[in-house]
């Protein structure tokens, strides 16, 4: 198994993916930056991208977030931090602000806890306004 430490091989793909990420809080998903990146390197594969976040994500450099029911989304910022997603258009904005909470010995069943990711779900404002419209 290859450690974590062990450099990733870079190539232009590679390279523009890890550019598209930098500093990106949209989440996006592999979909969007293979769209993206195939604007410039047009023979890139979708393979290609999915490995890339997978190696990425393996190494501690994005999170993959599971809170779109359609599709896998990623995370560049690896630091503590929790997600608001509207329910609507699945929209994700970052929430840094930490809360403290403690799971009951009787609830924790043994585990030891190592992290926490606060979800919330609600409509974004562009949603909350077109509620009781078609």
């Amino acid at each position: 198994m290859e450690s974590k430490a062990k450099k990733m091989k870079m190539t232009p793909q590679r390279a523009a993916i890890i550019k598209y990420l930098e500093g990106n809080t949209s989440h996006p998903s592999a979909e969007d930056i293979f769209e993206s990146v195939r604007k410039k390197y047009p023979m890139i594969s979708f393979t290609t991208v999915y490995n890339t976040l997978q190696t990425l994500k393996d190494r501690d450099r994005v999170w993959e977030l599971n809170i779109d029911d359609e599709r896998k989304r990623y995370d560049p910022n690896v630091k503590l931090h929790h997600h608001l997603i509207c329910t609507r258009c699945k929209n994700i904005v970052d929430i840094f602000m930490d809360f403290q909470l403690d799971v009951p010995e009787e609830e924790a069943q043994g585990y030891m806890i190592s992290g926490r990711h606060v979800e919330f779900y609600g409509l974004c404002p562009k949603c909350g306004k077109t509620k009781n419209r078609g």
